[in-house]
This record gives structure tokens, C-alpha cells and sequence, in this order.
């Protein structure tokens, strides 16, 4: 039976591969351990509540203790690093924060998979690093031929995208140093179910239902490649199943879209799917955020050669999707603004389901 470490499991898309996973394989464990800060969810789990292939455990990827203590009693095979402060905005407020868990939890979360893997020779194990297309900087609005390759030089331009660099670099030197097995995965902008909503696209989703506002940064015409978050979770799985050690995969949805495009589509189908009132008026333009990169786009072709791997979500199938389930999921868009989901986990993890 294979054992997986999912750290940051119940966040966005660590909650999405972890359901990805569990479709795919029936003879597995599935560690989910996540600090559960105000992006951690339990209930985007709640479904798998009392399947024997899942356990939870609330920890800090900076507590090493914890850590060696999961590894001395699990035969751990491989580790999924998707635990991250992820927001731009938050980072350019407070980096401190961003540096102290992307940057030294992923050394603490290194050096506890290295001890005991090296025992024997790192024999069947893996360490998948989740990292970010915005890495690479920024790439020119008039160059749209122009899109980053793995061999593209890293030149990160905010707090967030310098700390998941500096990750990427130390868990790429574990591998030439060590001879430890890794991989890391960069992709570009993921939208889908269970999004927090300070994203674009559940912010705008949820500001429409709620006939709010919705910021739009500078201009608008920032560009970003769009993937639907399931295509991300089966490229991952697959670069975990046959990803070269040592390289690097980039995921890409082929969708590049300008931000106000994409803010006018959703307003678009949802007053159709939704509520006949809502109009662009809602758009807000509000003064640019700091360094803000003007576009990016994901050259995937390195993991489709390799591993056969292609988004099968084109974005207005996936955009739809994602606005119905928000639309059925009110009460959990209403549970993660008010905090209520911390609540839940208190009343129905604290004491019964938590392994430490």
C-alpha cells in the first residue's frame, strides 16, 4: 500500500488532488496534514469523513517534531508539498509570513524526508514540490509568442513568487546534493471548486451573488493562463507516477485570458444562470497592486511529450462549472467568509479525528 504525505491538504487545490487521488487508486493512505489556517478547510474534505484511506492531522510544516513523528510511524512513499501562503497581496503586506512556510517549512519538511528516506537509498520514494508559474516574472503584453519553458530563468518580482522560488532552488540543490528524488511542478493560474474567495474568480463569482463590487486591478488587461483545478490534480498525479527525478514539469491550460475578460464572463453567465440584474456595473477599477507582473503563460509541452498529460477542461466548460458549484455551495462560501469552517473543526475534529 502506498502512503502519501499531502501537506496543505485542506487548501484549495491540496483538498482537489487529494479527492483526484482517492478516486484513483483504492490501496492507499492518504495523510493529510495542514496547519489549518484561514484557507485550510475541512470542509472541503467532509465527504471522505470516515474513509479509512484518509487521516488528518492539524500541524505545521516548520514543526519538525511533528513531522519526524509521522515519518517514525508511517512508511511514508511519497510527499506532496502544496502547504504554501499563497496570496500575492498578503505577501507584498506581511513576507515575513510567506518566507517562514514556503521558504523554511519546505527546508524542515526536506530534512525530515531526507533522514529517513536516505536509509535506504531513497528506494521508491518521491518529493513533489507545488510551485507557480509566477516564478518566472513577468512576460511582455506585445510578445504572445513568448511563453515560459522550463529552462526559463527564474526572476521572481513580489514577496510570494521570491519565496517559492528560493523553495524551488533548495529542493532542486537536495536533488544534485543528496541524490534525493524530487520534482516540482509549476503551474499557472488554477480556478474551480472549493476556492477561497479572495481569488479572482470566486471573488467575482461570489461579489456577483452578492451584488458587491468587484476590484478590478489597474487596467484590467493583466493576462494570466487559466487551469481548470482537476487538470492540475491529474498532471501532478501523473509527474508523481512518472515524472523524471530531477526535472521539472510545467502545467499549462493553453487559456490566456485578460483579468477584465475573464471578470465580464462571469458577470455574462451569471445573469443568465443566476440573476437577471447583475451587470458590469458591478466593475470597480482600483488603483494596480505593487510589482504587479503583466502576463503570464505556461509552455506545457515538456510534460505532454513525456507523459502524455493535456488539459481537458476548456475554460468555458470549467468556468461554468465552477460558478454552479458556487452557486450550490452558498453555505460554504458563507461558512469560509465568516470563519464558521474553524468552528466546525473545533466542535467536530478536536478531540475525535485529530492524530495530534
Amino acid at each position: 500500500m502506498d502512503v502519501y504525505l499531502i501537506t496543505g491538504g485542506a487548501g484549495f487545490i491540496g483538498s482537489n488532488f487529494i479527492r483526484f487521488l482517492l478516486s484513483k487508486e483504492e490501496d492507499v493512505l492518504v495523510i493529510n496534514y495542514d496547519k489549518l489556517t484561514y484557507a485550510g478547510n475541512l470542509e472541503n474534505l467532509r465527504d471522505y469523513e470516515g474513509d479509512e484511506r484518509l487521516i488528518f492531522i492539524r500541524g505545521d510544516i516548520c514543526d519538525k517534531e511533528k513531522l519526524e513523528e509521522i515519518f517514525a510511524n508511517y512508511d511514508i512513499r511519497f510527499v506532496v508539498n502544496f502547504a504554501a501562503e499563497s496570496h500575492v497581496d498578503r505577501s507584498i503586506l506581511d513576507p515575513e509570513v510567506f518566507v517562514k512556510t514556503n521558504v523554511l517549512g519546505a527546508v524542515t519538511l526536506l530534512n525530515v524526508a531526507k533522514k529517513h528516506w536516505e536509509k535506504n537509498g531513497f528506494k521508491n520514494r518521491r518529493f513533489v514540490q507545488i510551485s507557480t508559474d509566477e516564478v518566472y516574472g513577468e512576460l511582455p503584453l506585445e510578445r504572445l509568442d513568448l511563453k515560459f519553458t522550463e529552462e526559463t530563468p527564474l526572476f521572481p518580482r513580489n514577496p510570494y513568487s521570491s519565496s517559492k522560488a528560493s523553495a524551488d532552488l533548495i529542493v532542486m540543490s537536495y536533488c544534485k546534493t543528496y541524490d534525493m528524488p524530487v520534482n516540482i511542478t509549476r503551474c499557472s493560474n488554477n480556478y474551480g471548486p472549493y476556492q477561497f474567495p479572495e481569488k479572482l474568480i470566486p471573488l467575482v463569482i461570489t461579489n456577483c451573488m452578492n451584488k458587491k463590487p468587484i476590484p478590478v486591478y489597474g487596467d484590467g488587461r493583466h493576462v494570466r493562463d487559466w487551469i481548470y483545478v482537476e487538470d492540475h490534480c491529474e498532471a501532478v498525479y501523473m509527474v508523481i507516477k512518472g515524472g523524471r527525478p530531477g526535472h521539472v514539469y510545467n502545467i499549462g491550460g493553453d487559456n490566456e485570458r485578460h483579468n477584465i475578460d475573464v471578470v465580464k464572463i462571469i458577470i455574462n453567465i451569471m445573469r443568465d444562470m443566476y440573476d437577471p440584474s447583475i451587470s458590469e456595473e458591478l466593475v470597480l477599477f482600483v488603483e494596480d497592486r505593487r510589482g504587479h507582473d503583466r502576463r503570464y503563460a505556461i509552455n506545457s509541452g515538456k510534460i505532454q511529450r513525456e507523459l502524455g498529460w493535456r488539459p481537458r477542461t476548456d475554460f468555458e466548460t470549467g468556468i461554468r462549472k465552477t460558478i454552479e458549484w458556487y452557486i450550490k455551495n452558498k453555505e460554504w462560501v458563507k461558512n469560509v467568509i465568516s470563519g464558521e469552517y474553524q468552528r466546525y473543526y473545533e466542535l467536530n475534529y478536536g478531540r475525535r479525528k485529530v492524530l495530534g
